[in-house]
């Protein structure tokens, strides 16, 4: 399993994009809205990007090391991460996709549990994983055609929110995550940059590789799930410079549904999730070439509590990550 695959920065500039455009078309007279009506393009903003980042260290739930003394601590290895990103906005909405494929080192191996009697088969190499997210959103005011939706001073837009997750992970574990969420997205009005809330009902299906067929399959409770996602520029620098991030907490979804008790014992109850991570974006392309939105490169910090909803114990490790990345992102078209 992964990271959840929110690009902050693809995020940022959407949203930057439709608050721009909403902006220039209250300032257009009558007829050049109705001559801009006639040529504007359907989508208001799009960007497209592909970025590496360097992680490490990251860690992996139930992987350990067994100290001399007989605890137990987490193992630790790098990530290789390559991201895909697309970001648009358009008359009633926006749209977000991410594709993270994350290469692990060694220390966490690829390998199944697809043998005979169910014993792990591990390769000396590390594992691979495929991390698929899109977002939408519906503008309430777009769709009413009212402005009922916005709290001046507070809240600049309130929007439908919807969206799913999708990974499948060629290690032991074998995780096949499936989500859905739905509910409202916040943009408050910030004097600077951007910040925004998405409260949504989070549904999950997931697969355990260590369970024996038919208790493979996991369904999980559905339960509350919050979004933050933020874009702060740095003016005071006189650089270009951002902080931008998201934190994202998802309330006890359960054991997962199995019709044999048994199966409990590699099913544990989740515990709150509370994912965090936090990026400081220069844009490169504008500091160099005067031209933005092309080059960024960016260092950051990501904090995972309870990994995947995995609570530690004294002889489970592996579920709190304290993690530096690096990395660079490419603006395509």
């Amino acid at each position: 399993m992964s990271v959840r695959g929110f690009a902050a920065v693809a995020l940022s500039l959407f949203t930057v994009g439709t608050a721009i455009a909403a902006d220039l078309d209250e300032k257009k007279a009558p007829t050049e809205k109705a001559a801009a009506a006639k040529e504007a393009p359907f989508f208001l903003f799009a960007d497209t990007q592909i970025s590496y980042r360097y992680q490490f260290p990251t860690v992996t739930p139930g992987i350990q090391i067994e100290r001399p003394d007989g605890s137990f601590r987490s193992r630790e290895a790098p990530k290789h991460i390559l991201n895909i990103s697309h970001a648009d906005a358009w008359a009633y909405g926006t749209n977000f996709f991410s594709l993270d494929i994350l290469k692990s080192g060694s220390q966490f191996p690829a390998g199944t549990t697809n043998t005979p009697g169910g014993i792990p088969a591990v390769s000396d190499y590390g594992n691979t994983e495929a991390y698929g997210l899109y977002r939408g959103t519906l503008s309430l005011n777009a769709l009413t055609g009212t402005k009922a939706f916005t709290v001046p001073g507070i809240v600049k837009e309130i929007s439908l929110s919807f969206g799913f997750d999708a990974n499948s992970q060629n290690d032991a574990f074998g995780s096949k995550k499936r989500d859905v969420v739905g509910g409202l997205n916040f943009a408050f009005d910030v004097p600077t940059g951007f910040l925004n809330l998405s409260v949504h009902a989070y549904k999950e299906w997931n697969r355990n590789g260590f369970n024996t067929q038919p208790d493979r399959d996991q369904s999980f409770n559905t339960v509350p799930e919050f979004e933050i996602v933020y874009s702060l520029p740095l003016t005071f620098t006189r650089l270009p410079l951002s902080l931008v991030g998201f934190n994202n907490i998802v309330l006890p979804k359960g054991r997962g549904i199995s019709d044999n008790p048994a199966a409990f014992a590699f099913n544990p109850a989740r515990g709150l999730e509370f994912l965090s991570r936090t990026n400081l974006v220069l844009d490169l392309g504008k500091l160099v070439y005067d031209q933005p939105n092309k080059i960024d490169v960016f260092v950051g910090f990501q904090y995972w509590r309870n990994k995947f909803g995995n609570q530690e114990t004294a002889t489970f490790k592996g579920t709190e990550e304290k993690s530096f990345l690096a990395g660079v992102a490419v603006h395509v078209f």
